[in-house]
């Protein structure tokens, strides 16, 4: 590939990853209705034709947010099943390095609040609203099935496995959404307080 080819393919990249970066902030705090082109525009700092150039609308970069956030959520997923652990250092892995990925990275944060905010509203197009709800799945039961081998090697707290793993998924997102909120907050989660709700050894 020619030189100048290569160069304008990054820039082309590099722009569209400033207008996801920027569309993130605003969809997760505002939502779909509240955000327009022109906010993407201001917030890029880019002129609104330029981000048209590259969207054809504001729901095309919605969805392309919502798609890599679940991916990359998907990844992390099928990867901790792969890995050769116990149920418990699955468990202990999972909570570290999820709780470390919003807590240093707000741009993390921000993925876990617009996918809460995604899958409670009714207003989405209902091709993306099918493909939120199934793809919604996969964390849930990965965590189940974990908690479930866990429970049989008494690592893990007994319990109902699919409740505990609503649990999990609830503490997760509900400290990424209050990082998301406040920034300036200095005092990191106590992941070794979490890992006992869970598990019986640590």
């Amino acid at each position: 590939m020619p030189r100048s080819k290569k160069l304008s393919d990054a820039m082309k990249e590099e722009r569209r990853e400033k207008i996801l970066k920027g569309a993130l902030r605003l969809f997760a705090t505002r939502g779909l209705a509240g955000t327009k082109i022109s906010d993407i525009a201001m917030e890029t700092g880019m002129a609104q034709g330029l981000v048209y150039h590259y969207y054809r609308s504001k729901d095309d970069i919605y969805t392309d947010l919502i798609s890599t956030a679940f991916e990359k959520l998907t990844y992390a997923c099928r990867e901790l099943e792969k890995l050769p652990l116990s149920p418990a250092e699955k468990i202990q892995r999972a909570l570290e390095g999820l709780i470390k990925s919003f807590w240093h990275n707000n741009h993390t944060a921000f993925n876990y609040l617009l996918i809460a905010q995604a899958t409670a509203t009714d207003t989405l197009p209902e091709k993306l609203k099918k493909s939120i709800h199934r793809q919604n799945k996969l964390p849930y039961s990965v965590i189940e099935d974990i908690i479930k081998k866990g429970q049989k090697d008494d690592m893990v707290w007994e319990g109902d496995p699919q409740q505990l793993a609503i649990l999990f998924w609830s503490i997760i997102k509900g400290l990424a959404i209050h990082r998301s909120s406040h920034k300036d907050t200095t005092i990191e989660p106590d992941i070794h307080a979490i890992k006992r709700m869970f598990l019986k050894r640590i």
